[in-house]
């Protein structure tokens, strides 16, 4: 798999942006570059198992696909070029999720589902239609709508506004979410935020220590001609309501759905990361694109590495650049990977937007703290060092006794991990491992960088799973290796801040 990095030599300077693919996993490809039209009455790549033209004519799906296509193409024809690839996005996801639908009518066969079916068609064409007379308003007040619902937002007394949120994907029977519910938002810097009430006010985890539930948050402002909606932090208080399955669909980029008469006084500029908006390589792109957050994120970082790698050894310049190409590897994994979390075995297929939008910040933020961070001056071994596949932790007692503890991943797959618990000693600068076996862990240090466990690539391609082999450091898998090269970065609450979920 060729995945394309940001890494791009001008003169003496490394600058991060996107380079032109030439093959990439259909996941990880902008969804935005895949054709529009909504693929239900016919066959998709030789798969027959969709709604056969004959069929989706009998029971008039054929016309009802022909007028959504009809209004996302007027749509798209007024929607500003560093928008466009959001509303191809956006009508991508719906297409993913009336083919799941569609499945599910044709399976069971029953009148309601339908019904249900049918009313999910007729309200997209509705949408598009009040989408492409949408654009060029001002503001925030009005609804905002996109494939899976609507957001709805009136002032109130204050200076605040009310947020009336009205979300429904259909995913086909028991994969049928919604929420609906309320919340006020106020000013806080260049966003809108405020707290998402509680389904109980009183609610509270039991135990004599119980404390009140801690409600999620919600926070919103204009990216350009979109309105962008994030859900963040708190507890999950949305299982005892009626009205609310997930929150994680709120989370996304909305369209303005028909001409608002009333004219705020907001920021609408489009913060812009440091690659082209107009054409994404990635689903990752498309997402910074669509966050003034994450596309913040990105020009910091780009803004961090120039400022770093003049400062750094030859050596060390050459290993960061290359762990930084698989940074942008992982990066570009992040956002489909928990977009459909495949660890999720019921509900794979629906759109995780809150989860996918987390991780690429939390990937983000980490990234710069290490280059923020970058600790260069660092002598001896004990502190954190970072990579883009691995992280460690130092640290040495008053006796001289070291104790390392971290883990090595790859991308997205707990079976590939690698946990570090290693014990020991410096003896004549060198550190000795407590272990007794043919291959004991090292640490060394190699300019400003740390090498975990140098020889374990030559042991981990002769293991075989025989008695006789070297035990395997990394349990799941014999033939991963342990071996890792790691950089110095300060103590930071953005390093290592995924909360024990798979990476």
């Amino acid at each position: 798999m060729f995945v394309p990095f940001r890494l791009v030599l001008l003169s003496a300077t490394v600058l991060l942006a996107p380079a032109t693919c030439r093959a990439m996993d259909d996941d990880l490809r902008a969804a935005s570059s895949a054709p529009t039209a909504i693929t239900l009455c016919g066959a998709i790549n030789g798969d027959d198992s969709r709604s056969k033209a004959a069929a989706c004519k009998e029971r008039g799906y054929d016309q009802l696909v022909a007028a959504i296509d009809k209004s996302f193409d007027a749509a798209l024809a007024r929607t500003p070029a560093n928008i466009r690839p959001l509303l191809k996005r956006d009508q991508a996801w719906f297409n993913e999720m009336i083919l799941q639908a569609a499945d599910t009518v044709q399976e069971v066969d029953e009148a309601e589902l339908r019904d249900s079916f049918i009313a999910t068609l007729r309200q997209r064409a509705a949408v598009l239609g009040e989408i492409a007379g949408g654009f060029g308003g001002v503001g925030l007040t009005g609804k905002w709508a996109n494939a899976f619902g609507s957001v709805t937002i009136s002032p109130s007394a204050n200076g605040t506004r009310q947020l009336t949120i009205d979300m429904s994907a259909y995913y086909g029977s028991d994969k049928h979410r919604q929420c609906r519910l309320s919340a006020t938002v106020t000013s806080a810097g260049d966003w809108l935020s405020g707290a998402i009430p509680p389904a109980n006010a009183g609610s509270s985890t039991s135990g004599p220590d119980a404390k009140p539930a801690r409600p999620p948050a919600i926070k919103l402002r204009r990216q350009g001609e979109t309105l962008r909606v994030v859900t963040f932090g708190g507890d999950d208080t949305t299982g005892d309501r009626d009205d609310c399955d997930y929150l994680w669909q709120i989370t996304g980029t909305y369209f303005a759905s028909g001409r608002s008469e009333v004219a705020d006084k907001v920021e609408t500029s489009f913060v812009a990361p440091s690659f082209d908006c107009v054409r994404p390589v990635t689903a990752t792109d498309e997402e910074i694109c669509s966050d003034p957050d994450l596309a913040e994120n990105d020009q910091r970082l780009n803004r961090a590495w120039k400022a770093l790698l003049p400062r750094l050894d030859d050596a060390t310049r050459r290993a960061l650049m290359e762990d930084q190409r698989n940074w942008v590897q992982a990066q570009a994994v992040e956002f489909p990977e928990f977009l459909h979390p495949a660890w999720e075995k019921r509900t794979a297929e629906m759109h995780f937007t809150a989860d996918g939008r987390d991780h690429v910040d939390a990937l983000q933020r980490e990234r710069i703290a290490l280059l923020e961070g970058f600790d260069d001056k660092r002598a001896g071994l004990a502190g954190v060092w970072l990579a883009s596949n691995a992280i460690i932790k130092i640290t040495v007692d008053k006796d001289g006794r070291l104790t390392a503890q971290g883990w090595k991943w790859d991308q997205g797959d707990w079976k590939a991990g690698c946990d570090y618990d290693m014990k020991g000693k410096i003896v004549g600068g060198t550190f000795r491992s407590d272990e007794q076996r043919k291959n004991p862990d090292t640490l060394e240090r190699d300019r400003a960088m740390l090498i975990v466990n140098r020889l374990d690539d030559a042991f981990a391609k002769k293991r075989t799973g025989k008695e006789d082999d070297d035990e395997a450091k990394c349990k799941r898998r014999l033939d991963n290796s342990s071996t890792a090269r790691l950089f110095p970065a300060r103590a930071s609450p953005d390093i290592d801040n995924f909360a024990g979920s798979i990476r």
